[in-house]
């Protein structure tokens, strides 16, 4: 891999190995041997497996966390910023689907940055939230529980690392288009 320290290759491996078997089932003999040296070589660059989780997650988590910061500081509108965050969740989704597989199923076995991964999704949470009962409350969104409605469309992006690697001919500007009108405006036939 061209560009990229031997850390960012490990780290980029082992992603691909936990997405495959599973972070639990992954052992640094695998990830080795995926590296093409011996496992003893791998401690030059990194210090353990769950090392290399941290830095998966934390990496994403932070990233989401950062998008969300700068879109409920702008001055769009509540329908504004849920586009914006679907175009996040695409926008990260496409660049790191085999990481994103382990934010969402390896998360608990982070044993160092837990707690500090569960306040970067609680906050993430509870920014959507907000925007969404300001959308209510604006008149801009249906009067629907907030939950229901976040927990909806957080499902269908968080699942996004699963479906994009399918697809090979993918416009992300397009999908962002797509999910914007089947998650914001629904599907039901309005005329």
């Amino acid at each position: 891999m061209k560009g990229i320290t031997r850390k960012e290759e490990i780290t980029i491996t082992a992603a691909k190995l936990f997405k495959e078997k599973g972070y639990s089932a992954v052992t640094m003999r695998d990830l080795a041997t995926a590296m093409g040296i011996k496992a003893a070589s791998l401690y030059n660059h990194i210090n353990s497996k769950e090392a290399i989780l941290n830095t998966i997650i934390i990496s994403l988590a932070e990233a989401f966390t950062n998008g969300m910061k700068q879109i409920t500081t702008s001055n769009d509108s509540c329908l504004d910023q849920l586009k914006k965050i679907i175009e996040l969740h695409v926008h990260i989704s496409s660049k790191n689907s085999n990481g994103m597989a382990a934010l969402n199923n390896d998360w608990m076995h982070l044993e160092t940055q837990l707690i500090y991964y569960q306040k970067l999704r609680s906050d993430y949470e509870n920014d959507f939230k907000i925007i969404l009962e300001k959308g209510i409350k604006a008149g801009e969104i249906i009067n629907v529980k907030p939950d229901v409605m976040m927990f909806s469309i957080l499902t269908t992006l968080r699942s996004l690392y699963i479906w994009i690697p399918k697809k090979e001919d993918i416009n992300l500007q397009e999908l962002t288009d797509n999910l914007s009108n089947i998650l914001i405006n629904g599907i039901a036939n309005k005329s």
